[in-house]
């Protein structure tokens, strides 16, 4: 496809010979892999050309990396541990990768000190499947290449800036003509195409005060 295409064939071949590895070495029955990224497609990527050729690298979802919107942070998540979790399983909870610390922590057993990972959340109970009466984590802080935030809870998705907040249009942190916020429900708009802030103002109210607390405070995670 191009350059990037090429990089991201590498990539699987290489992941492929650890994983080997580690069926070779007896070893990969009780190996936890995740394989993920750190945020989506960049345009230095090339996304015209991969698009030009039937390719979305950000899927259905609005934007790229920078960018405030999913496009920019919704990306694969994938984990293989055959001693603990269930092959082809899926889990629809939001998570994000500053948890991984406090999920590497519970697994060898390790207590958190009150001043580390303070935005780290245990998912083990997601990736073992394991039934829950609530959400791994109360919600995900976003942030764009422009400062702007979001928050995330549950389907509902609050924007702090009235575009992409990122490199993608309409940008800049006083878009022309868009209302200052941005508000998504993202069970039924998952393209983040109508923005329903004027629809749910109690939504807006609550979330605005969940982050205004989480910036307080210093931290998401209780102590």
């Amino acid at each position: 496809m191009n350059d990037y295409g090429d990089f991201c064939m590498q990539v699987d071949a290489v992941v492929g010979r650890i994983c080997d590895a580690l069926i070779k070495n007896g070893v990969a029955d009780n190996t936890l892999v995740i394989f993920t990224a750190d945020n989506g497609c960049s345009p230095a990527a090339g996304i015209g050309i991969m698009q030009e050729q039937g390719h979305n690298p950000s899927y259905i979802f609005r934007g790229h990396k920078a960018d405030i919107f999913e496009g920019g942070h919704r990306i694969p998540f994938i984990a293989r541990w055959p001693r603990a979790i269930k092959p082809g399983s899926e889990c629809g909870e939001t998570v994000c990768l500053t948890d991984l610390y406090a999920t590497a922590a519970a697994i060898v057993g390790a207590k958190l000190p009150t001043d580390a990972g303070e935005d780290s959340y245990n998912i083990l109970p997601a990736l073992l499947g394991e039934k829950m009466n609530s959400p791994v984590r109360e919600a995900v802080v976003h942030h764009s290449v422009n400062g702007s935030f979001a928050i995330r809870q549950g389907k509902w998705k609050l924007i702090m800036c009235p575009g992409s907040g990122g490199w993608s249009q309409p940008k800049g942190k006083n878009a022309s003509g868009l209302p200052p916020i941005q508000l998504y429900d993202m069970e039924k708009d998952p393209r983040e195409t109508r923005n329903v802030y004027d629809k749910h103002p109690e939504i807006v109210e609550s979330l605005q005060k969940l982050l205004e607390e989480y910036e307080n405070s210093g931290r998401s995670r209780p102590d």
